[in-house]
Protein backbone atom coordinates (compact mmCIF):
# COMPACT_ATOMS: atom_id res chain seq x y z
CA UNK A 1 0.00 0.00 0.00
CA UNK A 2 1.26 3.29 -0.97
CA UNK A 3 0.79 6.30 1.66
CA UNK A 4 -0.46 10.00 1.26
CA UNK A 5 1.79 12.38 2.02
CA UNK A 6 1.01 15.22 4.63
CA UNK A 7 -1.25 17.28 1.79
CA UNK A 8 -2.39 14.09 0.65
CA UNK A 9 -0.97 13.72 -2.72
CA UNK A 10 -1.10 9.72 -3.76
CA UNK A 11 1.99 8.34 -4.98
CA UNK A 12 1.42 7.11 -8.81
CA UNK A 13 3.25 4.83 -10.41
CA UNK A 14 4.04 5.57 -14.40
CA UNK A 15 6.13 3.84 -16.36
CA UNK A 16 8.33 1.76 -14.07
CA UNK A 17 9.17 4.91 -11.77
CA UNK A 18 7.12 5.68 -8.77
CA UNK A 19 6.19 9.73 -8.49
CA UNK A 20 4.79 12.18 -5.87
CA UNK A 21 1.62 12.89 -6.95
CA UNK A 22 -0.59 12.20 -10.14
CA UNK A 23 0.36 15.93 -11.42
CA UNK A 24 4.31 14.98 -11.58
CA UNK A 25 2.98 11.93 -13.06
CA UNK A 26 1.46 13.93 -15.87
CA UNK A 27 4.41 16.08 -16.63
CA UNK A 28 6.45 13.07 -16.71
CA UNK A 29 4.73 11.56 -19.30
CA UNK A 30 4.44 15.41 -21.17
CA UNK A 31 8.12 15.80 -21.23
CA UNK A 32 9.08 12.23 -22.08
CA UNK A 33 6.90 13.01 -25.24
CA UNK A 34 8.17 16.39 -25.81
CA UNK A 35 12.08 14.66 -25.81
CA UNK A 36 10.71 11.70 -28.47
CA UNK A 37 10.00 14.60 -30.77
CA UNK A 38 12.64 16.14 -30.46
CA UNK A 39 11.59 19.32 -28.68
CA UNK A 40 13.80 19.08 -25.53
CA UNK A 41 16.96 17.12 -24.99
CA UNK A 42 18.80 15.16 -21.94
CA UNK A 43 15.58 14.53 -19.61
CA UNK A 44 16.41 13.54 -15.96
CA UNK A 45 14.49 12.78 -13.68
CA UNK A 46 14.92 13.37 -9.57
CA UNK A 47 17.82 15.36 -9.77
CA UNK A 48 20.00 16.37 -6.62
CA UNK A 49 21.39 19.42 -5.91
CA UNK A 50 23.96 20.60 -3.30
CA UNK A 51 22.81 23.71 -1.60
CA UNK A 52 24.96 23.19 1.45
CA UNK A 53 28.01 20.43 1.70
CA UNK A 54 27.80 19.11 5.40
CA UNK A 55 30.22 20.03 8.06
CA UNK A 56 31.04 19.03 11.46
CA UNK A 57 30.14 22.46 13.75
CA UNK A 58 32.21 24.15 16.48
CA UNK A 59 30.88 21.42 18.82
CA UNK A 60 31.46 18.85 16.88
CA UNK A 61 28.42 17.80 15.83
CA UNK A 62 28.15 16.35 12.12
CA UNK A 63 25.40 18.02 10.29
CA UNK A 64 24.09 17.03 6.94
CA UNK A 65 24.23 18.50 3.73
CA UNK A 66 21.35 20.56 2.51
CA UNK A 67 20.15 18.89 -0.56
CA UNK A 68 17.63 20.45 -3.02
CA UNK A 69 15.80 17.29 -5.63
CA UNK A 70 14.69 18.34 -8.87
CA UNK A 71 11.71 16.59 -10.40
CA UNK A 72 12.68 17.31 -14.35
CA UNK A 73 16.10 18.22 -15.65
CA UNK A 74 16.62 18.68 -19.46
CA UNK A 75 17.81 21.20 -22.24
CA UNK A 76 15.85 23.70 -24.35
CA UNK A 77 17.11 25.58 -27.43
CA UNK A 78 20.38 25.18 -25.69
CA UNK A 79 18.88 26.17 -22.14
CA UNK A 80 19.43 24.17 -19.04
CA UNK A 81 15.97 24.26 -17.13
CA UNK A 82 15.44 22.68 -13.71
CA UNK A 83 11.90 21.79 -13.20
CA UNK A 84 9.54 21.52 -10.08
CA UNK A 85 5.75 20.07 -10.05
CA UNK A 86 4.31 21.69 -6.82
CA UNK A 87 0.72 21.60 -6.16
CA UNK A 88 1.86 23.69 -2.53
CA UNK A 89 4.92 25.50 -1.76
CA UNK A 90 6.31 25.01 1.64
CA UNK A 91 8.39 27.22 3.46
CA UNK A 92 11.44 25.04 3.04
CA UNK A 93 10.58 24.74 -1.03
CA UNK A 94 10.64 28.37 -1.20
CA UNK A 95 14.04 28.75 0.91
CA UNK A 96 15.47 26.20 -1.21
CA UNK A 97 14.29 27.70 -4.47
CA UNK A 98 15.96 31.16 -3.63
CA UNK A 99 19.41 28.75 -2.60
CA UNK A 100 19.16 27.03 -5.52
CA UNK A 101 18.68 29.96 -8.00
CA UNK A 102 21.65 31.81 -6.34
CA UNK A 103 24.10 28.70 -6.44
CA UNK A 104 23.19 27.57 -10.01
CA UNK A 105 22.58 30.44 -12.16
CA UNK A 106 23.00 28.67 -15.38
CA UNK A 107 19.58 26.80 -15.18
CA UNK A 108 16.09 28.29 -15.51
CA UNK A 109 13.79 27.26 -12.65
CA UNK A 110 10.20 26.56 -14.30
CA UNK A 111 7.25 25.58 -11.85
CA UNK A 112 4.59 23.48 -13.29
Amino acid sequence: MIKNNKFHAKKVEYNGRTYDSKKEAKRASILEQQEKLGIIQNLAKQVPFCLQPGYTNNQGKKVREITYIADFVYQKDGKLYVEDTKGFRTPEYRLKRKIFEYKYPGYTFVES
